[in-house]
């Protein structure tokens, strides 16, 4: 039965918890955090500023400071409207030839990396080798902040709507903003690990025709499963103290908000979309340290075979699964499904492939 209310808040006395292990394993470590350079500095050619002749408003966000954090690595502070007026940070993993002084004229194809909860822009450089992958130096990779734990939406907040509004930062206000300026250009597709593998499947499913391909690795694919994995989301809501049911309302009152936002009830939407879905089962697995077990990972398991049934009874004829059985909900297997991924990404973008 799905959870109510009443049983939801009763999470809140388990998630700090939950959230202290799911810290260990998906926020990056210190030293593995890519050094920056003092504040301030800009990358060569760049111009910083809120003038809206280089990095001015689009759509309700401006880029407000422009870093260079390291070879081929360029972090955009933005300010968004649809956060509040906040600023958040966006990482580029430029291709090679990107020039700042002729971003305008020149656009490349785009892949977003979303990351995960308790992580943040910084996650995927800091934990894979994104950034040394030959076959993205003709890529622009966007890898854009989405809250600690923001869930790729717009938060309903009980009715008035209104800040945070991920959704509408990364598919309205920061395309137009890298397309414009920044080189991006018309084909996209996206990917992302456990909350940013929810994101990629919803926004490639909410945004017809927007993304080119999508790929999920350990996502929650399906969080109206049961009422484990409604509890268990629920539990990440109330992250940090928040109210849980600010992100989506109560998964029985507001229900189709939840469908709204669960890609099995999406599925329709992603038919002629290339998909694809990688999870392990919990147990420990090759990449894991002995004894290592995931719950969590188990769950997602469950919900991802459920999104590839659903897909192949609405007729979905382009998904790509990769359920490898033991395996954990960890960094060591999504860097090696990005890469199984990347394949099938870089012929929707139309891109040659070298060898990694």
């Amino acid at each position: 039965m799905i959870a109510t209310v009443t049983a939801v808040l009763t999470l809140r006395a388990r998630v700090p918890l939950v959230l202290a292990v799911l810290l260990l394993t998906l926020a990056p470590t210190a030293p593995a955090l890519a050094a920056a350079p003092p504040p301030g500095s800009s990358a060569p050619g760049v111009q910083a500023g809120t003038d809206g002749s280089r990095s001015g408003a689009s759509r309700g966000a401006e880029v407000v400071a422009v870093t260079q954090v390291a070879d081929r690595q360029v972090d955009l502070s933005v300010r968004s409207q649809a956060l509040g007026g906040r600023t958040v940070e966006v990482r580029l993993l430029t291709p090679d030839g990107w020039n700042p002084d002729a971003r305008r004229r020149q656009h490349w194809p785009a892949l977003w990396l979303l990351h995960g909860c308790c992580g943040d822009y910084t996650s995927w450089t800091a934990m894979t080798d994104v950034a040394q992958t030959d076959s993205l130096r003709d890529v622009l990779v966007v890898m854009p902040e989405a809250g600690w734990n923001g869930w790729y939406s717009d938060w309903w907040n009980h009715g008035q709507g209104g800040d945070p509004a991920w959704e509408t930062f990364h598919t309205v206000e920061l395309r137009h903003l890298l397309e414009r300026d920044w080189g991006a250009g018309a084909d996209r597709v996206v990917a992302g690990l456990s909350m940013g593998g929810q994101g990629a499947l919803q926004y490639a499913a909410r945004n017809p025709g927007m993304f080119k391909a999508t790929a999920a690795y350990s996502g929650s694919a399906h969080p109206l499963l049961n009422g484990e994995s409604v509890e268990r989301i629920m539990g990440f809501f109330a992250g940090q103290g928040d109210d849980p049911l600010r992100v989506w309302g109560d998964p029985v009152a507001q229900r189709r908000i939840w469908q709204a936002h669960d890609p099995f009830h999406l599925a329709e939407r992603l038919r002629s979309v290339p998909v694809y879905l990688s999870c392990g089962d919990g147990t420990t697995g090759p990449l894991d340290p002995p004894g290592g077990t995931s719950p969590l990972e188990a769950d997602f398991n469950r919900q991802n075979h459920a999104l590839a049934a659903e897909l192949k009874r609405v007729g979905a004829k382009h998904v790509t699964t990769h359920f490898y059985g033991p395996g954990t909900h960890g960094w060591a297997y999504w860097e090696r499904e990005l890469h199984a991924s990347l394949p099938m990404l870089l012929d929707a973008l139309r891109v040659d492939r070298a060898d990694d």
